[in-house]
């Protein structure tokens, strides 16, 4: 992996809805680290540092490093609340990780080659990707920051399915685990779709010297400009 992502966590105390709102409004993320066989761990992490990381795509599908109180842990991004529509997170949720134990992940998926793909480029066709992000299962180690997707070779009305992706040997695509009906497609080259034809019966009436009946909605402009003067 090419970038390692380094979290400094302070230790929380206080609980409840009360407490998270007065951390909130000292730009700070109320957070807990759980699992890998330890005790869950409330703590804090500075609001404008974490937003800064969570701008990466990496940060979501990396092994953190996370120093809480002087004590370093490994742990992976769980979960995430953001405010529904201010730049704001609001909780995070952290899963410890061992060298031994398997973990499941969601990783992005990077489409390659779509510039030259023969489906669109050659016959005109356009690429759909069906999907964005697989969750893998693999140890620590062998996690991938992402998993790349070759469409070079897709002609029109071609299609990849998750069982047409390419991982490590060591890696697992989780939803291939529940039986052939999961192997869903991923991305895909189908024709354009035609452009619906023009209304003709506005034209004929121009053409006859008749104007077209105004709409519903200029007759209910109109009466409003008449009620504001």
């Amino acid at each position: 992996m090419s970038v390692d992502f380094a979290l400094n966590a302070e230790l929380r105390s206080e609980y409840g809805k009360g407490a998270s709102r007065r951390l909130r409004r000292m730009g700070k993320v109320p957070a807990v680290i759980y699992g890998g066989g330890e005790d869950p761990v409330s703590v804090t992490f500075d609001h404008e540092k974490l937003l800064h990381s969570l701008d990466q795509e990496a940060f979501y599908s990396h092994i953190l490093t996370v120093d809480v109180a002087g004590k370093s842990q490994r742990a992976i991004l769980r979960d995430l609340q953001r405010h529904p529509y201010k730049p704001t997170v609001l909780h995070m949720d952290l899963l410890r990780v061992r060298d031994d134990s398997s973990i499941n992940v969601h990783v992005p998926l990077h489409f390659l080659n779509e510039d030259t793909c023969v489906g669109a480029k050659l016959e005109g066709g356009v690429i759909s990707h069906n999907i964005v992000e697989i969750e893998i299962s693999c140890l620590p180690k062998d996690l991938p920051e992402f998993i790349e997707v070759d469409t070079a070779e897709l002609k029109l009305n071609d299609s990849l399915h998750l069982s047409d992706i390419k991982v490590a040997d060591s890696v697992t695509i989780v939803e291939l685990s529940h039986g052939e009906d999961h192997d869903h497609v991923v991305v895909s080259v189908h024709a354009k779709r035609a452009a619906e034809a023009e209304p003709v019966a506005s034209d004929e009436a121009s053409a006859e010297g008749v104007e077209p009946q105004a709409d519903s909605d200029d007759k209910v402009e109109d009466q409003s400009s008449g009620d504001d003067s």
